[in-house]
């Protein structure tokens, strides 16, 4: 009866597993097809399930006719430079509230807490006359100091529960050796806690890589559009190249998709340490 049970878990484990994969990647199956169709294709009826023939005019057309190389370029800019301040700013800033004494540690914790999910739209209106007044529309900065400044709770949250994770007793062998607090959290600290600082890193880059409302509202120039917002203004208002679209989708897709692959396991690490500590 037990092994019954055990085989009809496993079979209904498999389903299940085999169900959610096909739903996570049937968007993304049908982004790549659609791209790499002609607009015949793309426009077809009954849809194309498979593109015949393959054509990557699409992507051609999204480098050419389109400034799509220029927005790429914005967005790694920003992502990166963004992606790494959180984490110098939360490297600190957790550290402190994992190994300092302070008052109302709990009270920061938890406003941590609230401004990391507190929705960005309700932002957009003073953060732009914020930017007006300081000429920063249509610039890196525009969005640069708000994406740090709205990613680095979850980065500090993440953090601060990989360094209390930390033994105390290698920090003090550090100081002992003759280390100080910088070098110690830097030859110590932090080469235990990469998994957290992958995590938060690979969290803050795809938020800043993705974000639209504050690209848009902040940056309307051409030459300072991200990923995201130029796609969004491919076409015009009576032709929506939706092969073009899928192309450039599917391009921006990719450093995401790498480096989800190549730190996966930093990241399922990174989860479940946050997850059950302090």
């Amino acid at each position: 009866m037990r092994n019954r049970r055990t085989v009809g878990g496993r079979i209904g484990l498999a389903i299940s597993s085999t169900l959610v994969i096909l739903f996570v990647m049937a968007p993304i199956y049908w982004m790549l097809a659609t791209s790499l169709k002609t607009t015949a294709g793309v426009a077809a009826s009954p849809p194309q399930w498979f593109p015949i023939p393959v054509s990557v005019v699409n992507y051609v057309t999204a480098f050419t006719q389109y400034n799509f190389g220029q927005y790429i370029l914005n967005s790694v800019i920003v992502a990166v430079v963004s992606t790494a301040l959180v984490l110098a700013l939360g490297t600190f800033a957790g550290y402190a509230l994992a190994r300092l004494p302070m008052r109302g540690r709990f009270t920061i914790m938890v406003l941590l807490l609230i401004i990391s999910v507190f929705p960005a739209i309700a932002l957009i209106a003073p953060l732009y006359l914020l930017m007006r007044n300081l000429g920063w529309l249509n610039s890196y900065q525009a969005l640069i100091v708000p994406y740090t400044a709205l990613n680095l709770p979850f980065a500090i949250w993440i953090l601060r529960n990989y360094f209390i994770g930390v033994p105390r007793e290698m920090e003090e062998t550090a100081r002992i050796d003759g280390a100080g607090p910088f070098r110690t959290v830097w030859q110590v600290v932090l080469p235990m806690t990469l998994p957290g600082l992958f995590t938060a890193g690979i969290f803050a880059f795809t938020a800043c890589w993705t974000e639209f409302l504050m690209a848009l509202s902040f940056n309307s120039a051409d030459a300072f559009r991200t990923i995201p917002v130029g796609i969004a203004l491919f076409g015009n208002a009576h032709i929506t190249p939706y092969g073009t679209i899928f192309a450039a989708s599917a391009v921006a897709v990719v450093p995401i998709a790498i480096l989800v692959l190549i730190f996966r396991k930093s990241v399922v690490s990174g989860l479940t340490s946050g997850a059950v500590k302090g």
